[in-house]
């Protein structure tokens, strides 16, 4: 007789780190202003409202005794994405009209101190999405590395920051790290010293299978030949990640079964937002756009033959969807509720 190990539920709750605005014509790429701002106004300056869209779970009742197959227990609290922080100064703050507000501000309006959570999984390691890893330090802090302060406008000189979560692992792609190391990126400014090089003895590396082999272009409408069942990685009971590339080479999603029996999918910069559901809706900031492009419609493909809902990673208004296919071989996106 075989046994199956149950699954490991969490409760979530969508935290909003920030609002901050990004540049419209970066965010769409290809596509010209007089489409795309129809349905995403800009202001003034040629922005669009963004948001950082954080998740924390919680283990449901029960779930701390099921370990997985790495025998890992599950952890009490865990955090996916963490946003930009509060490290940037004034003038790159103002180029963003990033709110005066971070992923600890959103932690305590439900009780939770950084010290609580055990585990983070970030999708990427661009200041957006990982920047809130470290935080300034408070008066009479020691700091936990000193080095060069992250900022979009003329060089700052050396800062001390802490690691904001001091009891948590963090999860990210083996490809995604090495590439954040190295700064290799279409940006010269993303990753940034003071939240990359505090971590280097805290994150754990994962290397999920590619959705296609090294070195091997896929055609427009062509899916990988193995499904994201058999090229995801379990992180922690429950929760696993696969592969997203395109925005960068080592960006994952997040995936995990909510107390309802929802698949949940954190999805990263492949679609940040509702209004980047089209084909072509690639960012200017995506390291290989054709890449982008494929990504999207596998993943829009996978979430609708499995019936996720999808959290999009920066979208301002209500995040969560269902995706089904329109009857004209691409996909939509219908609202679902928390």
């Amino acid at each position: 007789m075989t046994t199956t190990t149950p699954v490991v539920r969490y409760s979530w709750e969508l935290l909003r780190a920030g609002a901050f605005k990004l540049d419209g014509g970066s965010m769409f790429g290809l596509i010209p202003r007089v489409v795309w701002s129809r349905s995403a106004p800009a202001d003034e300056k040629g922005r669009i409202a963004v948001q950082h869209n954080c998740l924390l779970l919680r283990p449901v009742p029960g779930a701390a005794t099921v370990s997985g197959p790495s025998n890992q227990a599950v952890p009490g609290l865990f955090l996916i994405e963490c946003g930009t922080g509060n490290k940037l100064d004034e003038k790159s703050k103002d180029i963003f009209a990033l709110e005066n507000r971070s992923i600890i501000d959103a932690l305590a309006e439900v009780g939770v101190t950084p010290e609580q959570v055990q585990g983070i999984a970030v999708t990427h390691l661009h200041f957006d999405h990982a920047g809130g890893l470290t935080r300034l330090c408070g008066p009479g802090e020691t700091p936990d590395w000193t080095g060069q302060a992250s900022t979009m406008a003329a060089p700052r000189g050396d800062h001390g920051v802490k690691r904001t979560f001091p009891n948590a692992r963090v999860f990210v792609q083996q490809r995604e790290w090495d590439d954040a190391v190295l700064d290799r990126s279409v940006m010269t400014r993303t990753y940034f010293r003071d939240h990359i090089d505090p971590m280097r003895d805290f994150v754990v590396r994962v290397d999920s299978p590619r959705p296609f082999p090294i070195g091997y272009t896929p055609g427009r409408d062509e899916s990988p030949s193995a499904p994201v069942a058999l090229r995801e990685t379990e992180i922690v009971p429950g929760i696993s990640v696969f592969l997203a590339p395109g925005h960068t080479w080592g960006q994952q999603a997040i995936k995990f079964t909510d107390e309802r029996g929802r698949i949940i999918v954190y999805t990263p910069d492949v679609m940040p937002t509702a209004w980047h559901v089209g084909a072509a809706y690639n960012l200017g900031y995506d390291v290989e756009p054709y890449t982008s492009m494929i990504t999207r419609r596998w993943f829009l493909e996978e979430a609708a033959r499995n019936d996720w809902v999808l959290c999009l990673d920066h979208e301002a208004g209500h995040p969560l969807f269902r995706v089904k296919e329109n009857g004209k071989g691409w996909f939509e996106l219908v609202k679902e509720e928390a």
